[in-house]
């Protein structure tokens, strides 16, 4: 079992994703022609079942793109996703060391975790891995990413990222600055930026990873220039904005009469 983006940021390079949060392998198929280093399947806000998650993380897999999970909140979601073959997970709302530590525990084979055994899943090959190899590879391989996005989050965040087992920290942004109050500005609101400007020093203090989501090429870019190494855009949204520039590109004045 092999990791391309946890060893391309083992190594301090940088990586480009995007949150997909529907059910299409066409549009992963797609990021992964396009040149993407992984992504997330948005399983707390998109809408999947576990056989669709499968289908989106085998696409992801033909096309050499990393497959990351975000987690919803439903108890098993760790495990489902890890045994459909996710190389990763991105937890949301870990506010404490202890939720780290949980998050962590879900995604390791004992000792090291509390992750159910199993070898007829896909991440074992149906059986064609099993025993200590592709435990201690899948413990080893797997990246463990909680999202700070709220000010309690951010308030604990040298606890959070002290915890063994966590490979990177991301920023939600949007869900900080709703839990800061600021619903109308968003995340540029000059609080939301202090405390953002705050996690990335930190994280560079405690040389630890720090990944953020971006709206597209432009935000991706200022993102890797405060020091994110781990950046993923909404598919979405880009395609969204893409679209309404080709109509209001299209649009044109009837020709005056005469």
């Amino acid at each position: 079992m092999e990791n391309a983006v946890k060893e391309k940021l083992k190594n301090g390079e940088k990586v480009l994703g995007s949150f997909i949060g529907i059910y299409s392998p066409n549009l992963v198929e797609i990021m992964g022609y396009s040149g993407f280093d992984f992504v997330v399947i948005d399983d707390e806000h998109g809408a999947f079942s576990h056989s669709e998650l499968e289908n989106m993380i085998r696409t992801a897999e033909s096309v050499n793109v990393v497959p990351i999970v975000r987690v919803s909140y439903d108890n098993s979601s760790i495990q489902k996703a890890l045994d459909r073959g996710a190389k990763g997970i991105q937890v949301p709302m870990v506010n404490t060391k202890e939720d780290a530590e949980r998050a962590v525990r879900k995604a390791k084979f004992p000792p090291r975790g509390t992750r159910g055994a199993a070898y007829s899943h896909r991440a074992a090959r149906f059986g064609k891995d099993s025993g200590e190899e592709f435990l201690d590879a899948s413990d080893e391989n797997i990246l463990v990413i909680p999202h700070i996005e709220t000010l309690a989050a951010a308030e604990n965040f040298k606890e959070i990222i002290s915890v063994e087992g966590i490979d990177a920290a991301f920023i939600g942004t949007t869900d900080l600055s709703v839990n800061m109050g600021y619903k109308s500005e968003g995340p540029k609101h000059p609080e939301v930026q202090k405390v953002v400007s705050k996690l990335y020093r930190e994280a560079a203090e405690e040389n630890v990873i720090i990944g953020t989501v971006a709206a597209d090429s432009a935000g991706a870019e200022k993102a890797f220039e405060k020091g994110a190494n781990y950046v993923g855009i909404v598919a979405i949204s880009v395609i969204l904005k893409s679209l309404e520039q080709v109509v209001e590109a299209s649009k044109f004045k009837n020709p005056e009469k005469v």
